[in-house]
């Protein structure tokens, strides 16, 4: 990860001085990571809690102070505050109504089949990650999936690095005892 930080880290600071095209680089290697953590987090609804994410991300830029793991680390507290932001409201709100669910799912234009492909085995390894229980399910998202090391993930969270490594330890023992069962869905 050291390069990739460093690479990271240099467009974070090219696009704290307006660069544009950096900020597109910190957001092409950020956001994959990203959005499979927030996807692990809300489900469907990812790309959205996701793109608020992003704005306030840009929002606040100024205001970072790091490095490349520094950032991923501090796009993946903001993440993370708008997921458990979207699970409130969601609790909160009523369920949508078969009209409206009709008109919210409309085609996108780019539904091809390897992006189904390649988007199957994804989704199916964060489904089998949602089925931990929460506290295991964060701590393995951000340690695999986002990439963030056990003091990061700990800062994210606000819990001990000890909690931590303990919750990732575990949620990744159920799912290799899961996929060793034969058991892939959770």
């Amino acid at each position: 990860m050291g390069a990739y930080d460093a690479e990271l880290g240099a467009a974070v600071e090219r696009a704290q001085q307006g660069d544009e095209q950096a900020f597109a680089r910190a957001y092409r290697l950020v956001h994959p990571g990203l959005l499979g953590y927030v996807r692990g987090l809300v489900g469907d609804d990812a790309e959205d809690v996701a793109a608020d994410a992003w704005l306030e991300i840009a929002r606040d830029l100024g205001r970072f102070r790091g490095d490349g793991a520094g950032f991923r680390g501090w796009t993946a507290t903001i993440a993370r505050h708008r997921a458990l932001d979207h699970l409130r409201k969601q609790r909160r709100s009523p369920p949508t109504t078969l009209i409206e669910q009709d008109v919210l799912e409309v085609p996108g234009g780019q539904d091809t089949a390897a992006a189904a492909l390649e988007s199957l085995s994804t989704g199916q390894a964060l489904e089998l990650i949602r089925g931990l229980p929460r506290e295991q399910a964060e701590a393995v998202l951000l340690r695999v999936v986002v990439g963030l090391d056990g003091p990061a993930t700990a800062r994210v969270l606000g819990k001990r690095q000890g909690a931590v490594r303990t919750a990732a330890y575990r949620g990744l023992k159920k799912l290799a005892g899961r996929l060793a069962q034969g058991g892939a869905t959770p």
